[in-house]
């Protein structure tokens, strides 16, 4: 039984990444900051999952993941896969010649000293862990955002967070590889959850305006399919890789 620890994996991204891990014959651990989750672990049962447990968690706290790190291991015999999904908006959208210290630390605490850590602690456990039949100890998914390399000026705590996340993503690629661990990373573009429903009317305008390729708003499960993907070894030989989910969003053009 593979098991996958999805970070953030009760709505939104990380939901549609542990349903199709689901699908899958994955077993699956999510955890996040509400208080319960029946309702995902009663979707992801239904989509094949042989067991589903949730752990709240506050992933920008050292003592909750070391403690959610415990737990796990206490339910589940290996851990064969992290997705670091799990992240939070800005508090507010705020110029960054106005934008003030307190959001830009909250952010950033969760957003990425949260994974980074997490994933050190991850790797530790898989590095002990035998190898299985593909010959890996573990694998490791972070899911940054096209913020990681795009510019928004009201958001500038936001990106710094995803682009150091994307760095994170490549430092653990070139440390876990001598421990066959392979690490990957997603970069959704604008994806339909929860966090985005606030500006859904502007990124409508924006999509029929032409700011993607395809003219439409990209869905968890586009990201699903793609973590499942790479987490059955779909795409092999590929460890460190950037895989852009953006509808063609930032594809150069004249």
């Amino acid at each position: 039984m593979r098991t996958a620890l999805v970070t953030g994996g009760s709505r939104g991204i990380g939901l549609g990444i542990a349903l199709e891990l689901a699908r899958d014959g994955w077993a699956l651990a999510l955890c996040g900051r509400r208080p319960e989750a029946d309702g995902a672990l009663a979707r992801l049962k239904g989509a094949g999952a042989p067991e589903a447990r949730y752990y709240r968690t506050d992933i920008g706290d050292a003592a909750s993941r070391t403690g959610l790190l415990s737990a796990f291991k206490g339910d589940f015999p290996r851990l064969d896969a992290l997705v670091n999904n799990a992240g939070i908006a800005p508090d507010e959208r705020a110029d960054i010649l106005e934008a003030g210290e307190a959001g830009f630390e909250k952010l950033l605490r969760v957003n990425l000293q949260g994974p980074y850590f997490l994933t050190q602690q991850a790797a530790r456990t898989m590095a002990v862990q035998e190898p299985d039949a593909e010959g890996l100890r573990g694998r490791v998914l972070f899911i940054t955002s096209v913020s990681a390399v795009a510019a928004s000026v009201e958001r500038g705590d936001y990106c710094v967070g995803k682009a150091g996340l994307s760095m994170a993503a490549k430092l653990f690629a070139v440390r876990l590889a001598s421990l066959d661990i392979p690490v990957w990373e997603l970069q959704p573009g604008v994806i339909r959850t929860d966090m985005t429903a606030g500006v859904q009317g502007k990124y409508d305008t924006l999509i029929g305006g032409g700011l993607t390729l395809e003219k439409r708003w990209g869905e968890p499960r586009d990201v699903g399919r793609a973590a499942a993907a790479l987490l059955r070894g779909d795409l092999p030989y590929a460890t460190g890789a950037v895989v852009r989910l953006d509808g063609g969003m930032l594809v150069d053009r004249l």
